[in-house]
Order: C-alpha cells, then sequence, then structure tokens
C-alpha cells in the first residue's frame, strides 16, 4: 500500500509540482492550501508525511505544526518544512520543535524525494524514478 503525503502549501504550483513528483514516485498525496485545512486533513487522513509550508493563510506552517504535535492523534506524524522566507532563525526553530526536515524553495526534487524517503524510513539509498528536475534547486547548508 502506497504512502500518503498531505502537502500543505497555498502556492498551487507548487502542490501540483510536488504531487506530480510523489504520484511519480508511487506516493498517494493530498493537498491542503492553509493552515485550518491542514489541520483537519492530518486528522481525517491520517498520512503518513505532511510537507508543510511556512507561510500560509488560516495558520502559519509553524503554528499548524504546534498543533499537530499536540494532538495524540497526529503528535507522530513526520513533518519536513518547505519555504522560499528562509532564515536560521526559522530553521532552528522548526528544528528545535522537532520537524523531521528543512528544505528552502527553490529547491532539488531529487533531494526532496531523499528527504521524503528518510522521513518515511525508506531505503534512500536506491533512485528509481524521474530525473533531476532543472526547475529546483537545495539550499546549501552552512
Amino acid at each position: 500500500m502506497p504512502k500518503k503525503i498531505l502537502i500543505a502549501d497555498d502556492d498551487t504550483n507548487i502542490v501540483k509540482l510536488l504531487a506530480a513528483r510523489l504520484k511519480a514516485n508511487n506516493y498517494d498525496v493530498i493537498a491542503a492550501f492553509d493552515g485550518a485545512q491542514t489541520l483537519r486533513m492530518a486528522h481525517e487522513a491520517k498520512p503518513d508525511l505532511i510537507i508543510l509550508d511556512i507561510r500560509m493563510p488560516a495558520g502559519s506552517g509553524i503554528s499548524t505544526y504546534e498543533k499537530l504535535i499536540m494532538s495524540s492523534n497526529t503528535a507522530l506524524i513526520p513533518v519536513i518544512f518547505i519555504t522560499a522566507y528562509a532564515n536560521e532563525e526559522i530553521r532552528h526553530k522548526v528544528t528545535e520543535l522537532g520537524a523531521e526536515g528543512f528544505i528552502t524553495k527553490p529547491f532539488d526534487a531529487d533531494e526532496l524525494l531523499g528527504m521524503v524517503r528518510h522521513a518515511l524510513k525508506e531505503k534512500v539509498d536506491e533512485e528509481p524514478g524521474p530525473r533531476k528536475s532543472p526547475y529546483w534547486v537545495l539550499e546549501e547548508e552552512k
């Protein structure tokens, strides 16, 4: 049975691109476009992983994550944060809260896929699937 991933981002283009990449790698994908919808879908759909944007309407990614980890129904769902507005303070905050990963836009699709596989405890050394997308670049670790 494929793993279910909830993409939570208010940018429909990012959602479409992520969904296409994840579906091509045999993941089920559902989407939410704001914080409130993310919380509702996380409780109802019980995804195996959430990819969560930092800035969204109806609840920022960080406040949404804090609510997720405070609920026994969603506390153990791994979360990878994604944002175009990264800084070290945000990175430190989400890491301190226990996020599984942090990646900035634009990003490398293969790097994100590796992060997804790691978060889901899947084999990371195998890299099947579509070729690397030239549209995204992973932020270099400092």
